[in-house]
């Protein structure tokens, strides 16, 4: 059998080669007519709408920063103010326990001083009245060794030659061989 030749109708378009539409050069007047609108179109809302909007925002961020240094600052200079008051207190207290305790000190010296001079008044008495204890017994003492002497005296001489001395006597010879 024979095959029909392929005849074309006069509807129909001759068929075109396949590919991506960007890459065909029969377009590229009106590919670089609607960039060109499209672009213009973005640079004037860019332009107009968005670059304020960015650029308030800016702004209105570099304002609050400011704001916040500035308050930062402020409140840097009341915490170094409350510091050096804080300071100044402490070291006012410092100064004021150490003068109390300066007083304090000085107060219990005194009170130090009073009592030992009282006990040293007292300890003083005391020995005082001890020395004229001691002395009235070493008298009473030297009194009594005196007797005994010269009772021992009288006794010796009579025990070894049978003779009375007189206490008198006895007395003058105890004195005699104390001195």
């Amino acid at each position: 059998m024979a095959e029909a030749p392929a005849t074309t109708t006069g509807t129909e378009q001759p068929h075109q080669p396949a590919g991506f539409p960007p890459f065909k050069t029969e377009t590229f007047p009106a590919q670089i007519f609607w960039l060109a609108i499209t672009f213009a179109v973005l640079f004037l809302v860019m332009w107009r709408v968005a670059l304020p909007k960015i650029g308030g925002i800016i702004g209105d961020r570099k304002a609050k920063i400011a704001g916040d240094l500035s308050l930062a600052e402020a409140h840097r200079k009341a915490a170094e103010q409350a510091s050096a008051a804080y300071d100044a207190a402490i070291a006012a207290a410092r100064q004021k326990a150490l003068k109390a305790a300066n007083d304090n000190r000085a107060q219990i010296n005194a009170e130090v001083d009073r009592a030992k001079a009282a006990a040293e008044a007292e300890a003083a008495k005391a020995m005082a009245k001890a020395e004229e204890r001691i002395t009235a017994t070493r008298t009473e003492a030297r009194t009594h060794v005196t007797a005994a002497a010269q009772n021992a005296a009288i006794a010796i001489v009579n025990r070894l030659t049978g003779d009375t001395v007189s206490p008198e006597d006895a007395a003058a010879a105890v004195r005699a061989s104390q001195n």
